[in-house]
């Protein structure tokens, strides 16, 4: 499995896996892939900075990446206060009706209630560059696409190379003019934000239009060697990997901290059609595991999701208590179509060895074909 790209990152595998869990992006990239840290999650920056200090102590010296949320075109922003005033009172009427009739409590009165994740803003993702820029990122990527120029031009002087996702050939295009040097080909089937074509079509189409002016990952559909094999196959020099390492055994986030979370139990549960794509998680179209959470969105009344960042902000105090509540039926996460093959909880370094495997099985295999 080890390519150009895997020598040009210094790793072993060019296996690019994208969690928000700093233990889980550590143990892939000790394991010989490049975990990415999605730092969305971080409000502040003093935060993200010993996030990142850790990741510097606990990688083995081997090279991890970030990931952050930064329109190509920089916004007209408010404060959180400010976006806080925007958001309808209909909207607020129906969440809290709708936890209600869910059975999904209030918070507690000692708990901080979450009133956001402001690493939607524009303002926050250049904040959470800053800091990383004084870490050791062999890798910065932006779920939304390319960054703004000068955000691209200031990786490449500190010498990391910049990843933008793409949904279409026409964006594949546009970032590689803006000095994207990764291209991550994200299909229909990828869990978070992801566009309308499935990766089979995709990747391929993406190969060819940017031919050998930047390099092609493949992502969405992915979870085991044959689909890795798969997408190399289809011209990808590379895998980038999200939903399949919610259920690690190194992820810790929420109530995952005391064992088997609720979201990890209905990962476990969940079949390849269990999930539906849907603005209501950031106000972009998101794919998402589909629970009572998401349907009570598609009925009849529901108002229509808000636009990036104030579906966030609206529905923020409502995921801190479906969290808080600890109920497989109604959670609210991103997850691609590959959760039908995430059936148990596994260590980085298993998961990492298996895909290795069935990739050179796999190939091995094809080679046959060929007499």
């Amino acid at each position: 499995m080890h390519n150009d790209l895997a020598e040009k990152f210094g790793i072993r595998y060019p296996i690019f896996a994208f969690t928000p869990s700093e233990h889980v992006a550590a143990a892939v990239s000790r394991a010989g892939g490049l975990g990415v840290l999605g730092c969305v999650r971080f409000n502040d920056a003093e935060e993200l900075d010993a996030v990142l200090n850790w990741m510097d102590e606990n990688t083995d010296g081997k090279p991890y990446g970030v990931d952050v949320v930064m329109p190509a075109k920089i916004p007209t922003e408010g404060t959180a206060v400010d976006l806080d005033k925007l958001i309808p009172a209909e909207h607020r009427a129906f969440v809290n009706r709708t936890l209600d009739e869910l059975g999904v409590p209030p918070l507690s009165d000692d708990v901080e209630h979450n009133t956001g994740v402001l690493g939607w803003l524009h303002s926050v993702a250049r904040a959470q560059l800053d800091v990383a820029f004084k870490h050791r990122p062999a890798l910065i990527a932006n779920a939304l696409g390319s960054p703004p120029k000068d955000v691209i031009d200031e990786a490449h002087q500190h010498g990391v190379p910049v990843a933008a996702l793409a949904g279409a050939v026409p964006h594949a295009l546009s970032h590689v003019e803006n000095g994207v040097d990764i291209v991550i080909a994200q299909g229909y089937e990828a869990g978070g934000h992801t566009g309308e074509i499935a990766s089979m079509v995709l990747v391929p189409e993406i190969v060819d239009a940017v031919d050998d002016s930047a390099s092609v990952l493949a992502a969405g559909g992915i979870g085991s060697g044959r689909q890795v094999a798969a997408a190399m196959a289809l011209g990808a020099q590379g895998v980038w990997m999200g939903s399949y390492w919610l259920t690690a055994a190194e992820y810790r986030l929420g109530s995952a901290e005391k064992g088997t979370s609720a979201t990890q139990r209905a990962l476990l549960a969940a079949t390849s059609s269990d999930t539906v794509r849907s603005r209501i998680y950031s106000g972009k179209p998101a794919r998402l595991l589909k629970t009572k959470w998401t349907e009570a969105w598609s009925k009849p009344g529901a108002p229509e999701a808000l636009p990036m960042p104030l579906q966030n902000i609206l529905v923020a105090e409502a995921h801190q208590r479906i969290v808080a509540a600890e109920n497989p039926d109604v959670v609210a996460m991103p997850a691609g179509q590959i959760v039908g093959r995430m059936n148990e909880i596994r260590p980085v370094a298993d998961s990492m060895a298996d895909l290795v495997a069935e990739f050179e099985a796999t190939v091995a295999r094809m080679n046959k074909l060929g007499g």
